[in-house]
């Protein structure tokens, strides 16, 4: 009998044997890519327990299908299911032009406050990849979801709003600045509260992944009172909450200045051997850079919205592109969390059954360590791993390896599920 996922007094998920799982199929190659998908994770939960487990998928609308169906693009049941049911996912949606909602996805983060975007990146050997070795690759990104400049406080020039808040800043708070003529304006927002949910869930994930580091990816240096604060705060939570298990940069800092550079790396050293997980912070361009020269120095990274943006993307364009990049956005609080492919809908490439499923497929494994079948994701991943290696590969991957093998969309599902006999 199908079932609710529920969270417990603890705050931990209970999951039953039979679990409701929304989804949402997707726009453009969202239905070539779900069928795709839906039918790896059905084979896997089979592969891995039998008939003892299974999902029940339950399909709730957004997006152009939900229009034409119902005449709204994120209808009300949909986002009451989420919330019903805790967790779910969902395939590439398209953004309404001309008014209503900015962006669908946002419009479901918000509703469900998912203030983490959670990016893991990792290689598998043989994809595609512009660098020598993207095997040093394995970072796992918290991307604040709910603030900066994604709020969308922000003012089209010469608008009215505009107008008011440029005088309000040069008169009332005596902004040295002079307003050029038809200047947009938008507002940055970062809180105390929302900057230690988020980097408590990254320390916390580390601590029970025994990741080695936690860096905190800022802009500091300029946005003082912003990503300035960001980064204070973090370090704060780090060694009010977790004094015991971490070694922060801020305690290197006072050791250094206490004591000197050779006895803040002694205290350093000491911390590693001791296993305390590291927290550290990075100019968020210098990171930019860092990620290609010594992604190995880097684990989990917490960071704010645009920041989060820019470095996941970089990120996944060096262990293989967008089309195999995996993505969640979770309320660790509440326990509701919605897992999605990270590319948009590709429309002309719809219905072609030509498109890599990867995205969607690995954000599924996330769904599965999230619900804690832990078994289900090591077979899909391990699945995954083998195929790619074979070079039996979708369009985006057979154009940038030699003797590979082109496969439909279908076709390469049927070949993951394959390799489940193979391991």
């Amino acid at each position: 009998m199908a079932e609710k996922i529920s969270l417990n007094a603890e705050g931990s998920l209970q999951v039953p044997h039979h679990p409701i799982i929304p989804f949402i199929i997707g726009d453009g190659i969202g239905p070539d890519i779900w069928h795709a998908a839906v039918r790896v994770f059905d084979q896997a939960v089979a592969h891995v327990y039998g008939k003892q487990r299974a999902i029940a998928w339950k399909e709730v609308l957004a997006g152009e299908k939900a229009f034409n169906e119902t005449g709204s693009w994120l209808p009300d049941a949909t986002i009451q299911a989420f919330r019903d049911y805790l967790v779910g996912i969902k395939g590439p949606l398209t953004t309404p032009v001309g008014g209503g909602i900015r962006s669908l996805n946002v419009a479901l983060r918000k509703a469900l406050d998912l203030y983490v975007c959670l990016r893991p990146t990792k290689w598998y050997p043989g994809t595609p990849t512009p660098v020598l070795h993207p095997e040093y690759i394995d970072m796992v990104i918290f991307r604040e979801n709910t603030e900066d400049i994604y709020v969308g406080v922000e003012y089209a020039a010469d608008s009215d709003e505009s107008i008011q808040l440029q005088h309000f800043l040069t008169n009332e708070l005596k902004l040295d600045y002079d307003f050029r003529a038809n200047t947009g304006l938008g507002i940055k927002v970062v809180s105390e509260e929302g900057t230690k949910r988020l980097v408590r869930s990254a320390i916390t994930y580390a601590l029970e992944q025994k990741r080695a580091s936690v860096t905190i990816v800022h802009k500091g240096n300029i946005m003082k009172y912003t990503e300035g604060a960001f980064k204070n705060w973090a370090y704060e939570l780090a060694e009010q909450e977790f004094a015991d298990q971490v070694y922060t940069w801020g305690q290197w800092e006072r050791t250094k200045a206490e004591s000197g550079q050779e006895e803040a790396n002694k205290e350093q050293r000491l911390a590693e051997e001791a296993g305390k997980l590291i927290i550290k912070d990075v100019i968020a361009d210098n990171f930019l850079q860092q990620i290609l020269l010594s992604p190995r120095d880097y684990s989990v990274v917490a960071t704010l919205n645009l920041n989060g943006d820019y470095v996941s993307d970089a990120l996944a364009a060096i262990v293989g592109g967008i089309g195999i990049a995996p993505g969640a956005n979770i309320n660790y609080q509440t326990g509701h969390a919605i897992f999605e492919a990270t590319h948009g809908t590709a429309p002309r490439f719809a219905n072609t059954d030509t498109m890599n499923p990867s995205s969607v497929i690995l954000s599924g494994v996330m769904l599965f360590e999230y619900l804690g079948w832990n078994e289900v994701a090591e077979t899909i991943t391990e699945a995954l791993a083998k195929t790619i290696k074979a070079k039996t590969v979708t369009i985006d991957f057979y154009n940038q390896m030699e003797n590979a093998t082109l496969l439909k969309t279908s076709a390469f599902a049927d070949q993951i599920i394959a390799n489940f006999d193979r391991q």
